[in-house]
């Protein structure tokens, strides 16, 4: 009869089972550990949120008298527009050239005086480089003279005085923000009062005095300067040509005679105005 032989697998020791067992509990205790100091850490380590804002950049201070162009970029600008009223002072040069017909004497004479009034006007910035307007600007004036002429054998004295001066123009300027350069056409208008005296040896004296108000043509320049909201300060320019006057003159022993007057002025002047 046979032997039956059964084979066994063979057991593993108790040495390999108790390290196996050894190893696994270790890395299950490792990976806990880890955790934990995970854990740990995250609960030590501060909580981050979100990114500070920056503070908000304030822009620069427009000054009150600019308003914003409602141009591409925003610019800030200087506004001209609207009424004004506003005082003047200065100086005025006339040259006058005075002849007597009947005589046939030509007198010219250079006067100064000085000049004060008052001026208001209209501005239309009607864009932001161009400025026009309208102005009307009275003065009153000191200019006088005086002079003498021999024509032998009479002394003729000639008396002129100028009592105002009122201008009417067009302003038309070149803005540049808050300063305005421009230059003006119109008309002008000048009353006066002149006396002639004639005195002839052996006839007595004659005399004539005429009161009249001329008008002619202006041309001027100035400039002007916006220092606050609402006030501007220029220095402006002006020449008058007034039209040649005729005055009857006396009457004297032989014929009728009459006067010429021509005349030329010059204004400078310093003004202060206040827009609305």
């Amino acid at each position: 009869m046979m032997n039956s032989r059964r084979t066994y697998a063979a057991a593993p020791s108790p040495l390999r089972r108790t390290s196996a067992r050894k190893g696994v509990w270790a890395f299950g205790i490792a990976a806990f550990f880890a955790a934990a100091s995970a854990d740990a850490f995250a609960a030590d380590a501060p909580v981050r949120g979100p990114a500070p804002v920056p503070p908000y950049a304030t822009p620069n201070p427009v000054p009150p008298y600019m308003t914003q162009n409602p141009c591409y970029n925003c610019n800030y600008y200087y506004n001209w527009t609207g009424f004004y009223v506003g005082g003047n002072v200065g100086g005025a040069w006339d040259r006058t050239t005075l002849t007597d017909n009947f005589f046939n004497v030509s007198v010219s004479d250079s006067r100064t005086g000085f000049v004060a009034g008052a001026q208001i006007g209209y501005n239309w910035q009607i864009s932001r480089q161009f400025v026009v307007g309208i102005e009307l600007m009275l003065d009153g004036t000191d200019i006088k003279t005086e002079t003498t002429t021999v024509v032998p054998p009479t002394v003729i004295t000639t008396s002129a005085k100028v009592d105002w001066i009122t201008i009417l123009a067009a302003r038309f300027g070149w803005a540049a923000n808050n300063w305005l350069f421009y230059g003006k056409a119109g008309g002008a208008w000048v009353h006066d009062s002149v006396t002639v005296t004639a005195s002839i040896p052996g006839m007595g004296p004659f005399s004539a005095s005429a009161s009249d108000t001329t008008g002619g043509w202006l041309v001027g320049a100035g400039i002007e300067y916006g220092f606050a909201p609402n006030w501007t300060a220029r220095i402006e320019w002006d020449h008058i040509g007034l039209d040649d006057v005729n005055h009857s003159g006396f009457v004297t022993l032989f014929a009728p005679d009459a006067i010429t007057l021509s005349r030329r002025f010059d204004l400078l002047t310093v003004g202060l105005n206040y827009r609305f």
